[in-house]
């Protein structure tokens, strides 16, 4: 039962970081109280994602990085 309920939680985590990473090339959609929501829950767990890896020509890696992260525990479970 915890299993799952830590499966779904992953699940969930990777679409929000999915959302964030495409919300954030859309000014309007930044400016939004969802995105703010989104954006507090997802960025905690970017923060130390980016002070490893540095944007490259002005694009961010992090998230790519945590969904990679969230489908390798999500993996791991089954």
């Amino acid at each position: 039962m915890l299993i799952k309920l830590f499966k779904l939680a992953l699940q969930l985590l990777t679409i929000l970081v999915f959302v964030h990473a495409l919300a954030s090339w859309f000014p309007s959609l930044r400016r939004s109280r969802i995105y703010w929501y989104i954006d507090w829950v997802v960025e905690p767990f970017l923060r130390p994602i980016r002070k490893v890896v540095k944007p490259v020509n002005g694009l961010d890696f992090s998230p790519l990085i945590l969904i990679l992260i969230l489908t390798i525990l999500q993996r791991a479970l089954r």
